[in-house]
């Protein structure tokens, strides 16, 4: 016979789903939501630009920079919390804005929300989520931020900061690197479209992803870019997006900043910053907040990698404003490099995506539970009590 206590262990196992036992970190969770993914959305989510050198370069960059503990500080007891904007959070990891992710769950953008919500963090909503902003506040998960782009019709960039005040949206982001569409070579060698389309091979091979036609196969007809349906008068999500890149302005300039600041008077952040002087320039003009982001390598590839570029912008800032990191975020001890670059927080896509795909607001959850455990870990084994003591003094360049 096995001992009790065996056979209470086995049992207690037994209550965790499979894939929790298997998603034992960020890149465990990557491999589950591509077992359960369609390839071409799977891709359309974990792909870059052209060769992806940028998008590897996000996480490889990392491997660039050793910690240096000091364990004999004390630290049985760990602070995870920031302040943000006024705002208290538990953990120092935000969701960054991600497009049509509720192609990966029904009610994705929601499920993601109050899975952000709980964990007592920050999210951020898409300009091109499924549902409309209106409907993510809803939801009612707070503290919540809402990007935005600058648009040929100007009237249309100020409409969607008047939604989002209106809809009580905490923080406006502009997004300043996606004025012209990335060269993403996956979504061309899978015959991505929006709605997708699958052809005989990929129809085929859908009883290996039986879960996800299961549960999206009635959402696919409503799948469509909810904030985007009144204003084009078009609801088709094809029809759309077609016209989305045509909408897009590669004129943008300072003076859009400028006119943002006036229209919106919460915090405004500027996402896509990668030169020291446009943090300046933003500083000038009255921007709140910098996020160091190269769009996840999905825009241009060859740019250098985001935590590369984040010291010069945090010098440049000289404290003054908030600087966040974008890009390569994977594990916990990839926070506190960026915590000890002088980043105030980190914004996480796609691994909030690989979440949802897995087990929609719970997967959601897991994710950012996955990299509180890490940050508190290494808080731990670096000597580290609160998150204010993390520093420069912290890091060694290999």
């Amino acid at each position: 016979m096995r001992p009790k206590r065996a056979k209470h262990f086995e049992a207690m196992s037994e209550l965790v789903p499979a894939w929790r036992r298997r998603t034992f970190s960020i890149a465990a969770l990557r491999r589950e939501a591509q077992r359960v993914l369609p390839r071409p959305i799977f891709d359309f989510a974990d792909g870059g630009a052209e060769d992806e050198r940028t998008l590897h370069r996000n996480e490889a960059a990392f491997s660039e920079l050793s910690l240096v503990p000091r364990p004999l500080r004390g630290s049985a007891e760990r602070d995870l919390s920031v302040e943000l904007f006024g705002k208290s959070l538990r953990l120092p990891v935000l969701i960054g804005p991600t497009g049509l992710a509720g192609l990966f769950w029904p009610g994705g953008e929601c499920a993601t929300a109050r899975a952000a919500s709980a964990a007592g963090t920050i999210y951020c909503a898409s300009h091109a989520s499924v549902v409309p902003l209106e409907t993510i506040a809803a939801c009612g998960a707070s503290p919540r931020w809402m990007q935005v782009f600058v648009y040929r019709d100007r009237g249309f960039t100020r409409d969607f900061a008047e939604r989002a005040a209106a809809a009580e949206f905490d923080a406006l982001v502009l997004t300043i690197d996606n004025q012209l569409t990335g060269n993403r070579e996956r979504d061309l060698r899978n015959g991505f479209t929006i709605p997708p389309r699958f052809g005989p091979i990929a129809l085929a091979g859908m009883a290996l992803k039986f879960g996800w036609f299961i549960r999206m196969r009635h959402e696919l007809r409503r799948v469509t870019f909810g904030n985007y349906v009144d204003r084009l008068g078009a609801s088709d999500i094809g029809t759309i997006a077609q016209r989305m890149p045509s909408l897009l302005d590669p004129s943008l300039s300072w003076r859009d900043v400028d006119a943002l600041r006036n229209w919106w008077r919460g915090p405004l952040l500027l996402k896509g910053v990668l030169h020291p002087e446009d943090a300046k320039e933003a500083l000038a003009r009255g921007v709140d907040g910098i996020i160091v982001s190269n769009h996840g390598g999905r825009q241009l590839d060859g740019a250098v990698a985001s935590v590369a570029a984040l010291p010069a912008v945090v010098e440049a800032v000289a404290g003054r404003i908030p600087v966040l990191l974008d890009g390569g975020i994977r594990r916990g001890a990839d926070v506190i490099i960026a915590l000890a670059l002088g980043a105030r927080a980190c914004l996480i896509g796609r691994p909030h995506l690989w979440g949802l795909a897995v087990a929609g607001e719970v997967g959601v959850t897991h994710a950012l539970e996955l990299f509180r455990r890490e940050i508190d870990r290494v808080m731990g084994l670096c000597g580290i009590t609160r998150i204010a003591e993390i520093g420069p003094d912290l890091l060694m360049r290999r």
